[in-house]
């Protein structure tokens, strides 16, 4: 039998490995860098949005080599000032590039706060005070929602992980057996989607074992939403339905399917209803623009993002549901023994990780609970009101301007458009307008993008050529900063045939 060797009380024991005074002096001065470069250069409209590089030479500029020894903390320090310097600031007043954007400062020292407490939301035990916090603020988003008598939920990384779980919930419901037995003995499960749905739910099929084949996409009307009617028929074609999932706010155009009728659609058939609100969530703190997701009360999950219009930091994504009988906790629980005692001297309800998939989650909603606090829920009214206006002015300028065209009257903070050069004005609309504007798009958007005066998606959409598509949320940006938007395009692109 071999023995352990012998400990000897050497240097390594008697000294700790971390001098906390000098862990301190360093912090403190990446803060300033932070403060500096992150905060107030980042939001500063005469810097530049992005400083272009390619992969290669950005891989030279960063050093990235991992050595044996370590650097001087005044190395460490030009490190994080390069890491920053050579990010896409999405907190500037003229990125536009996603469904995110702009400076929360409360949000952001949330996020400080959970990194240096540095916890684990599965217990009550370790993570006591973001177990409440996320019980209120979820709590108060089912209210949003018109859950009157509650429900259920959790924070997790991101909305296509909320997807999922609805995915997996609602196959729970339909199939408990599953959860043990497996799929073996299940029937051809089929759920239904518009085509202007997330690809996370198709996703959420290949990862679950149900199959990309048996998500059936139905067709939306010219303004994106979902077609009831359409959907009764895919319902109707055979298998065995039991999940459709609604969009409030879809990535391209922004628009709602009608909840209230697929509602109506999915109670006659018994089918899980959920709502992926997790852009268009935000309108239900808005008196003047909630009537966007009208029956959104009757679905039974709702996936929803605050770090997207609401502005909390990234990421801070919420995953709701009406049932009340556990149906989280039973779908996903695997009992841990070393985490889940049913014998501790506390209340175990408040353990909440068997709910998760996760064994490790990060408290991402005191990011949101704190910014909620400091605003009030009329501050996040404001915000949103005031972003569906800036869109709203964006769209009218648009259809103003010489060259360019809007593709459809925005419902939400999505306003999409063509720019088409002088040199091509004079075109019919036909095959050869089409192809050529097809390419106007891309050059455009590499050009702002090295010159870092600002950013723009862009895209294609079914038989429509490249269009750029430009959301609205940062409560920093003026109308100023959306003319300079059409200005530049029209700078960057007018010389284009």
């Amino acid at each position: 039998i071999k023995c352990c060797p012998a400990v000897r009380d050497g240097p390594a024991l008697r000294e700790p490995a971390v001098e906390m005074s000098a862990a301190e002096r360093f912090i403190h001065e990446a803060l300033e860098v932070i403060i500096d470069e992150a905060v107030k250069k980042a939001t500063d409209v005469q810097e530049k949005v992005c400083d272009w590089q390619s992969p290669e030479k950005l891989r030279e500029l960063l050093d990235l080599e991992l050595k044996d020894g370590g650097e001087s903390d005044s190395k460490i320090l030009q490190h994080c000032k390069n890491a920053i310097r050579y990010s896409v600031k999405t907190s500037h007043p003229r990125f536009f590039n996603q469904l995110f954007a702009g400076l929360e400062p409360y949000s952001m020292v949330a996020s400080f706060i959970t990194e240096a407490v540095k916890t684990s939301l599965y217990t009550y035990e370790v993570a006591p005070v973001f177990t409440l916090m996320e019980d209120a603020v979820l709590k108060k988003m089912m209210e949003l929602i018109g859950w009157d008598e509650g429900g259920d939920g959790i924070f997790n990384p991101g909305g296509s992980m909320s997807n999922m779980y609805a995915v997996n919930l609602a196959r729970y419901r339909f199939c408990p057996d599953i959860k043990e037995v497996g799929l073996y003995n299940a029937p051809r499960l089929v759920m239904f989607t518009s085509q202007e749905g997330h690809y996370s739910i198709s996703k959420a099929a290949a990862l679950l074992g149900l199959g990309t084949k048996n998500v059936y996409a139905v067709p939306s009307d010219d303004r994106g939403k979902m077609i009831p009617s359409a959907l009764e028929e895919k319902i109707e074609l055979g298998a065995v339905p039991f999940f459709v999932n609604a969009t409030a706010g879809t990535t391209v155009f922004g628009a709602f399917d009608p909840v209230d009728e697929i509602a109506d659609i999915c109670e006659r058939h018994s089918l899980w209803l959920h709502v992926d609100a997790c852009w268009g969530g935000a309108a239900l703190v808005s008196n003047q623009h909630k009537h966007l997701l009208k029956g959104i009360h009757r679905a039974d999950s709702v996936a929803w993002n605050p770090h997207k219009m609401l502005m909390a930091c990234l990421q801070c994504s919420a995953f709701l549901i009406k049932d009340k009988t556990s149906l989280l906790q039973r779908c996903h629980s695997a009992k841990a023994s070393y985490l889940f005692q049913q014998d501790k001297f506390y209340d175990v309800s408040y353990d909440t990780g068997d709910k998760s998939v996760q064994c490790s989650r990060k408290p991402d909603a005191f990011k949101f609970w704190l910014m909620w606090k400091a605003l009030g829920s009329s501050e996040l009214e404001r915000r949103v009101d005031r972003a569906l206006a800036m869109a709203r002015y964006l769209a009218q300028t648009v259809k103003k301007r010489e060259g360019f065209h809007l593709l459809m009257k925005p419902e939400y903070a999505n306003v999409c458009f063509w720019y088409v050069p002088p040199a091509l004005r004079g075109l019919p609309d036909g095959p050869e307008l089409w192809r050529k504007l097809h390419t106007v798009a891309p050059v455009i958007k590499e050009r702002m993008m090295k010159t870092g005066s600002m950013m723009i998606g862009y895209q294609t959409h079914g038989d429509k050529p490249n269009f750029f598509r430009m959301v609205v949320i940062n409560p920093q940006v003026s109308k100023q900063d959306l003319d300079f938007v059409l200005d530049e395009i029209h700078s960057l692109g007018k010389d284009l045939r």
